[in-house]
């Protein structure tokens, strides 16, 4: 099984290999996915990593309030996103 990790405060400049290079110490990365705004698409400074279960535990509590690219990192499980009312 895998575990989505939400990556947030992450700085404007970090890419995908670099989000992957700092989680894999701490096991596996199956994926990143960094989010990029819809219209502008610029960086929105959060992102979702996937890793195996006891690797993800593992990385979230050894990066959380970590320092990264002069930004405090805010890491943890994600949470699955909320339905959005349909009108």
């Amino acid at each position: 099984m895998s575990k989505s990790i939400y990556v947030g405060n992450l700085p404007w400049s970090a890419t995908e290999e670099q989000v992957r290079e700092l989680f894999a110490p701490y096991g596996t990365v199956l994926s990143v996915k960094l989010i990029s705004d819809r219209e502008t698409n610029r960086p929105r400074g959060f992102g979702f990593v996937e890793m195996e279960d006891a690797s993800a535990l593992s990385a979230i509590e050894a990066l959380d309030s970590k320092e990264f690219g002069g930004r405090t990192l805010h890491i943890n499980e994600a949470r699955p996103k909320a339905p959005r009312p349909r009108y």
